[in-house]
């Protein structure tokens, strides 16, 4: 099968594998530059594509550097099949900064036009105070929190089916009514009466 120009198309198949590993890697692109067109590997980092004899196809993933294969002009087969294998080259990204204003300018001018408190030290300290505990009951758990009060939940919960409720107090545990059952039992409170 020849393509415009007298080029064969090829079909290439391959895996977009970690160098280290050899674990495919999912979500690659595979793209042929001059052509615009390209496709993404699956989640074992196969992938398929038709291609042109001579054709440079480029393999990129985020934290790899890009790879290249030049398919042969004097290809003769029909399909080419290749491991790639992805060097890792993790990437800095520049630092964003987001304010709410939309140009520094605006940012400066409304810094400028602050105005401070007149009150004194001590009640700006109590007002702090007051902020900061405001600021502390109404922040979210981070992960290691929300994570052992899940699992305390879930512990609350298997105790409960098994017929224990931590909130509850135990009869059995509690000392005055023990004794309180062997006085009622040297008593005779639990004789039968005919």
């Amino acid at each position: 099968m020849h393509a415009q120009g007298g080029k064969k198309v090829i079909q290439l198949t391959g895996v977009v594998a970690a160098g280290d590993s050899l674990l495919g890697i999912p979500g690659a692109s595979v793209y042929v530059p001059k052509a615009g067109r390209g496709t993404n590997t699956n989640e074992y980092g196969f992938f398929s594509l038709p291609v042109l004899a001579g054709d440079s196809v480029v393999i990129s993933s985020l934290g790899f550097a890009k790879q290249s294969i030049i398919i042969p002009a004097n290809f003769e087969k029909q399909s080419y099949s290749v491991i790639i294998e992805m060097l890792e080259d993790p990437t800095m990204l520049a630092e964003i900064k987001v304010f709410p204003y939309a140009t520094f300018r605006e940012f400066t001018q409304a810094v400028m036009a602050m105005k401070l408190p007149s009150q004194d030290v001590d009640q700006q300290t109590a007002m702090s105070k007051q902020i900061l505990a405001q600021m502390y009951e109404n922040t979210p758990m981070d992960a290691t929190a929300n994570h052992q009060n899940y699992m305390n939940l879930q512990n609350q919960q298997m105790l409960r089916r098994g017929g224990y409720n931590p909130g509850a107090t135990n009869p059995l545990l509690n000392p005055f009514a023990w004794y309180q059952v062997i006085q009622s039992i040297k008593r005779g409170d639990f004789k039968r009466k005919d």
